[in-house]
């Protein structure tokens, strides 16, 4: 025990250090006590606070936050001898989807100054967006130059308003010239086309809707190709659906013998005549050029309305209808409609 003594001290008794060994158990005992204490304490206020936060929770309301697209429409108004009829107003016009009437937000004609009859965040439908689907598969070796010549044609005499892109494809899709206003850098591109191997054209339309739905306003497709794609695996029904589901009208120039291939014939016409767009048989060169011609007169003198869908409680399909109230005899080719997206 000497060792507990300090120089110079007596020695503590036994009784002494006794004490000294009990004093220092009880101080251990309080510290535990404590630390239990302050331990149970911030357990108990955690457990209130998320008790609280549970029942904040629980009694506040529920909200669903709804997002409403704006659905563009194109399309055209021609008289009995199938002519163009230009200069109809937004009060001439009447759209309704499955059979409730539509307030217009946005019209345009060709491509004059839209007019905005609502608050639309969107003031792009006065110009157009051209995609040009350009197939430069094996089957178009023979004609290669002449179509070439046709497309870079058709892009040269586009509204110097409107915007093009030049895709080209065979097996896969080579975007040769990006969306641009700058038409003699579109033909550039155009130029740069190379001859491929097999036809994906389903694919490759697929993946232009993409580009072409990512981009604002009134929007085209236009393909030039030899006909019957042997390369993808998409379904054309399922690419159809896309272009009329996002109002992209697609017009396709073949230059197939219709008469050969009756089922790209069918799939062809399906395609443009649900989407609002024209299919044309150009078997020459000359074809070619009057077919570029004929669309290009298509895009500018067609109409196109913006409006925010009315309450509908169709989630399916909604078939959507245009209407000249001005004029019983006026014929529209329009999309029929379009399938409701889910949020």
């Amino acid at each position: 025990m000497g060792e507990l003594a300090a120089e110079g001290e007596e020695p503590p008794s036994a009784r002494a250090m006794s004490i000294y060994r009990t004093n220092d158990r009880l101080t251990e005992r309080k510290k535990r006590v404590v630390k239990t204490t302050a331990t149970i304490g911030l357990l108990a206020i955690v457990g209130v606070t998320s008790a609280a936060w549970l029942r904040s929770e629980e009694q506040a309301p529920t909200h669903f936050r709804v997002n409403v697209d704006l659905v563009a429409l194109t399309f055209t108004v021609t008289d009995g001898e199938g002519r163009y009829v230009r200069g109809l107003q937004p009060s001439d016009i009447r759209v309704t989807e499955d059979g409730i009437i539509q307030k217009i937000a946005t019209f345009a004609e060709g491509t004059k100054t839209s007019v905005r009859l609502a608050e639309d965040p969107s003031d792009t439908f006065a110009r157009t967006s051209v995609f040009v689907l350009f197939d430069t598969s094996n089957c178009m070796y023979k004609g290669f130059a002449y179509a070439s010549d046709a497309i870079a044609e058709f892009i040269r005499h586009l509204d110097r308003a409107d915007s093009v892109a030049v895709y080209t494809f065979s097996r896969n899709l080579f975007r040769a010239a990006p969306l641009t206003q700058d038409h003699s850098q579109a033909i550039f591109g155009l130029r740069t086309a190379v001859a491929g191997d097999d036809t994906a054209l389903y694919n490759t339309l697929l993946l232009t809707l993409r580009d072409a739905a990512k981009i604002a306003g009134r929007k085209a497709v236009v393909v030039f190709s030899n006909g019957p794609d042997n390369a993808s695996v998409i379904a054309p029904d399922d690419v159809r659906a896309v272009a009329e589901d996002e109002g992209i009208p697609i017009y396709v120039i073949s230059t197939d013998d219709s008469a050969k291939d009756a089922i790209s014939t069918a799939v062809f016409q399906r395609i443009t005549t649900r989407t609002g767009g024209k299919l044309y048989w150009a078997q020459t060169w000359q074809e070619e050029v009057k077919a570029f011609f004929a669309i290009r007169e298509d895009i500018g003198s067609s109409y196109a309305v913006a409006y925010y869908p009315a309450p509908n409680p169709n989630q399916g399909f909604r078939t959507i209808k245009v209407e000249i109230v001005s004029r019983n005899k006026y014929a529209v080719r329009a999309r029929p409609g379009y399938r409701a997206r889910l949020r």
